[in-house]
């Protein structure tokens, strides 16, 4: 299905549920996955509209927020669905995430005490889930399995195995490995696991509204031990929590689900630590396959981040069980100068530089950053309107010589390259990696491709920073 048939079967679905015509659709960002969502508008409504060629996981979900929402827990509603054509329609929590706001607001990793009220708030509302949302709970539509069982363990170690220790060129004895894999999963599986397991709590899946935390992407949800989903908050890798926080929110999480059951403190802390590196490893395999593999930079940053967590955890905690070759391999991948220097040259900021054609509308920033700017080129002479110019573009001299001489054209660049100066320089301050500029023009041939150009040559000649230019139009 392509993308105007999406479009349209969730305009058909808006209008059934909803009884108005469609006034704008707009796909948002991807993140991690393959799922597709768009933001639709009506006259009197906004929600979001969901595509997913994975029937099973669209099952898990939407039964899964039924049964969340019945117990008055914060997940979106679900207003529509149809499955035969891969879509449904949920509520609109916004656009602010734990993770955004943990950008917005904090600098050099300190937190304030907004941001630890906030971490707070999500702690309270976990067990909640675990607990509560368990009971009742129709685990037969969890997806891909029924519970974290030890063949779930053994598909996230695998995982890790395959797309990051080979990857990275990390050694290890396969036998070895494969026999530490299998006594690790089964000392995990002496957890208590009867309770749900979000599966995938981490910043990017709180949303915040109205100063409330609510809970999405829990479709790969099912039955597990309470300390994984608390590893997967606190070790959450970009969030960088400081260590005595993570100390605090610990202490702070067995208090609060000790109100719910009743809780062996020693020894959930002990299972915890191992969770821990599970989770850490799962998540180093994502960056692994989407990073090494998919050559997705966005993944690659955050393996810095998981190099700094298993350090602290090497160094400081000591599992009551004997993993050596998983325990020498962890140790290689902190002692690797080639994922320092992969994480070093990713911290430069990267400026995207887009030109393009109004008629199909403004790039979507892929790296789900956000903001940056949108130059409108219209008001500028037009080369397009000469013959002579109508078969070239803004990377050709005779363009450029046209461009050139155009007093509008170049007061336009003076200002932009002084505002883009200050986010810049901002930016680079505050270890941003990414910002994106646009240029718009009728056709995206002249003036946008011109614009870009000569914001380029100025930018990389005036900062340590790397630069991508995409002449949309032109590809």
């Amino acid at each position: 299905m392509n993308q105007v048939e999406k479009e349209n079967k969730l305009k058909t679905l808006f209008k059934t549920w909803a009884n108005e015509k469609v006034q704008k659709i707009e796909l948002l960002p991807k993140s991690g996955s393959n799922r597709e969502y768009y933001r639709i508008w009506s006259e009197n409504k906004t929600i979001i509209g969901s595509f997913n060629e994975d029937l099973k996981e669209n099952i898990a979900f939407i039964e899964f927020s039924k049964h969340f929402k019945n117990k008055d827990l914060n997940v979106p509603e679900i207003y529509a669905q149809d499955l035969e054509n891969h879509i449904y329609l949920q509520e609109d929590l916004g656009d602010e995430t734990l993770f955004s706001l943990l950008s917005k607001i904090r600098i050099d990793y300190d937190f304030n005490e907004e941001l630890i009220e906030t971490y707070k708030k999500v702690i309270r509302e976990m067990p909640k889930f675990q607990i509560n949302g368990s009971e009742g709970l129709d685990y037969s539509k969890s997806y891909p399995r029924f519970s974290f069982d030890k063949q779930s363990m053994m598909w996230d170690l695998h995982y890790f195995k395959y797309y990051f220790l080979k990857l990275a060129n990390i050694f290890f004895d396969e036998q070895e490995l494969e026999n530490d894999f299998h006594k690790f999963s089964d000392y995990l599986l002496q957890a208590d696991s009867d309770f749900f397991l979000y599966r995938d709590f981490q910043s990017r899946n709180v949303m915040i509204k109205n100063n409330k935390p609510y809970f999405i992407d829990y479709q790969g949800g099912r039955k597990g031990a309470l300390q994984y989903d608390l590893a997967s908050l606190l070790y959450d890798g970009k969030a960088a929590i400081p260590q005595n926080l993570r100390i605090e929110f610990l202490e702070y999480y067995i208090n609060e689900t000790s109100k719910y059951i009743k809780l062996d403190k020693e020894k959930f802390k002990q299972y915890y630590h191992g969770f821990v590196y599970i989770r850490i490893m799962q998540a180093m395999g994502a960056y692994g396959f989407r990073g090494f593999y998919e050559r997705k930079l966005h993944f690659l940053k955050s393996i810095p981040f998981a190099i700094t967590n298993l350090e602290w955890l090497l160094k400081n905690v000591n599992l009551p069980i004997e993993v050596p070759t998983l325990t020498k391999a962890l140790e290689a991948i902190t002692k690797s100068e080639k994922l320092k220097q992969i994480g070093a040259e990713l911290e430069k900021l990267t400026v995207h530089i887009n030109s393009f054609s109004y008629k199909k509308g403004i790039p979507i920033d892929e790296t789900g950053n956000g903001g940056g700017f949108v130059f409108d080129c219209r008001s500028l002479p037009n080369p397009g309107r000469f013959e002579e110019y109508k078969k070239i573009t803004g990377m050709d001299k005779a363009v450029i010589d046209f461009l050139d001489k155009k007093e509008e054209m170049q007061e336009f660049l003076a200002d932009i390259f002084s505002i883009v100066d200050k986010s810049v320089q901002k930016y680079m301050n505050r270890k941003f990696t990414n910002l994106m500029i646009n240029f718009g023009c009728t056709g995206g041939q002249h003036r946008s491709v011109y614009s870009g150009e000569r914001l380029k040559k100025y930018l990389e000649e005036k900062y340590d920073l790397k630069v991508k230019l995409r002449h949309r139009e032109q590809e």
